[in-house]
């Protein structure tokens, strides 16, 4: 899958240092990936939650920071649409953001 967006988890684990090593492996594991729906998402992250219009919650730190990405499974796609701490995504709209 193509990530787009790599400098948003740059920017966020700047200020959060402790979030690098997870989101790097995120990224790399993302970008290897080949998910052609939500359920195969889930069998890799068990802990991932898929919600609505293609967006997928990742828990990331033993659930500290969340990442929201909407998926495009057809063209092989992720775009990052939110990273941050649990208690910046109690603050937004997991399914419009």
């Amino acid at each position: 899958m193509r990530v787009i967006a790599r400098g948003t988890l740059r920017s966020f684990w700047e200020n959060y240092p402790d979030a690098e090593q997870a989101l790097e492996a995120w990224y790399h594991e993302a970008r290897c990936a080949h998910w052609q729906n939500g359920a195969e998402v889930k069998k890799k992250y068990g802990n991932a939650s898929v919600i609505g219009k293609n967006r997928v919650e990742f828990k990331i730190c033993a659930n500290k920071y969340r990442l929201i990405a909407h998926v495009n499974y057809a063209f092989q796609k992720i775009f990052i649409r939110f990273v941050g701490t649990h208690e910046e995504y109690d603050g937004v709209n997991a399914e419009t953001i």
